[in-house]
């Protein structure tokens, strides 16, 4: 077999070593290193010296991380997926793993990761931690929640949002505790005048000291948190460079998507799309397209694989926010696949249609035109129309003629 990288090393990465195998014109050498940051520049050092050209590692969680760091300006790095190197059971060691990545990386047999520059790395690093802070904001006021069950206080039964405007000043005034239920339903805004009378019922319950106390610290917890998402959102926008701020804009305008979740979207897959050959292709890569598993000539799933976690629940909500938006083609979209093949599949299918879009939207720089509710029936004859809506009569018990009118 031909040997495409002759110059290259493997790296087997752990919390606290790093085992190196370098080959090097037929010459294998391998050695141990720590992680700390002097040893990781001394192995930058050796491959240096032994003249690697390019080293792949596995994607070992966040271990890969400092090594990266430490040496993408010094070596031609890849990241791999550890499920397409596995070794031989029954042969695992930290020693056979690098010099088993540096053989399939010496006959070009690795497909490396998708590993951004440094400062999309940083934008990510802000999203999916402002993400998992509004996570747990909604986990908090599902604690909210049940306190309030807990002490007889239907509020949840008639505001839609117990945090909103209406809702935190009625909490803020279950904690103090020196209103009446039918006090406190004045407090809320004249949208809800009409739900006064079923405030004041809700209102009536037993909160004791000890709810007043947990709803204190409850409440407390959510306004930190909204502190800090504040401040990601903030600093967001202030890393993020003008191109792409542009193409959040231009996002921002599908249905489903707002600023949050096309910053999402751009900082897990940027705003160059040459990296991705077609739409499709991205599609592919994020998990929202049916995947392939064939035997025998029978299909035996169409499953999506397992892939960005963050894109894909990310499309996932725009997804779900897109087929409830009125008069769109995505909803039109949704409500066409759901009837044949459920919500679930349909979510993802829009999913996968808004990902195509975004890919064209990113790569020709032109506003978004929505197609309308109506694109589905545009495509169908008015025969096949008609026929359709003849076979739903007779599901329901009738007997149709038609006649086409006399010219």
């Amino acid at each position: 077999m031909d040997k495409v990288n002759p110059r290259c090393a493997g790296l087997d990465v752990h919390k606290e070593s790093v085992w190196a195998c370098a080959r090097v014109d037929g010459k294998v050498s391998i050695e141990k290193f720590g992680t700390t940051t002097r040893e990781l520049l001394r192995l930058g050092d050796w491959l240096a010296g032994l003249g690697v050209r390019i080293v792949a590692m596995e994607s070992t969680g966040v271990y890969w991380k400092p090594l990266w760091n430490l040496l993408e300006d010094r070596v031609e790095l890849m990241l791999v997926n550890a499920r397409h190197i596995k070794q031989v059971p029954g042969r695992k060691t930290d020693v056979r793993d690098c010099d088993w990545i540096s053989q399939l990386l010496e006959h070009g047999l690795l497909r490396a990761s998708f590993v951004p520059l440094r400062p999309q790395r940083e934008l990510r690093d802000l999203t999916r931690q402002r993400t998992q802070l509004l996570g747990d904001r909604a986990r908090v006021v599902n604690r909210v929640q049940k306190t309030l069950e807990d002490g007889n206080i239907k509020l949840a039964c008639v505001a839609s949002d117990i945090t909103g405007k209406s809702g935190r000043a009625i909490l803020d005034a279950l904690v103090e505790g020196q209103l009446t239920p039918a006090q406190m339903a004045e407090l809320v805004h004249k949208r809800m005048e009409a739900k006064k009378p079923a405030l004041r019922e809700a209102l009536q319950g037993r909160v004791t000291p000890h709810h007043r106390f947990m709803l204190k610290q409850l409440l407390g917890q959510i306004d930190n948190l909204d502190r800090m998402i504040d401040a990601f959102d903030q600093r967001i926008v202030e890393v993020m460079s003008p191109l792409e701020q542009d193409a959040v804009k231009r996002l921002d305008e599908m249905p489903g998507f707002d600023v949050r979740t096309g910053q999402n979207v751009i900082a897990e897959i940027g705003t160059d799309m040459s990296r991705f050959p077609t739409p499709q292709h991205l599609a592919s890569w994020a998990g929202v397209c049916p995947g392939n598993h064939e035997s025998a000539g029978k299909r035996q799933s169409g499953r999506t694989r397992k892939a960005n976690v963050w894109l894909k629940a990310a499309l996932t909500q725009a997804a779900w926010g897109a087929s409830r938006t009125r008069r769109s083609y995505y909803s039109a979209q949704h409500a066409r696949l759901s009837k044949r093949r459920g919500v679930k599949r349909a979510t993802i299918a829009v999913a996968h249609s808004q990902l195509l879009t975004v890919h064209c939207l990113l790569s020709d720089p032109k506003p978004y035109v929505d197609l309308g509710a109506g694109y589905f029936e545009k495509l169908r004859s008015p025969e096949q129309q008609a026929e359709q809506m003849i076979r739903k009569l007779q599901r329901l018990g009738y007997q149709v003629q038609i006649a086409r009118p006399a010219a």
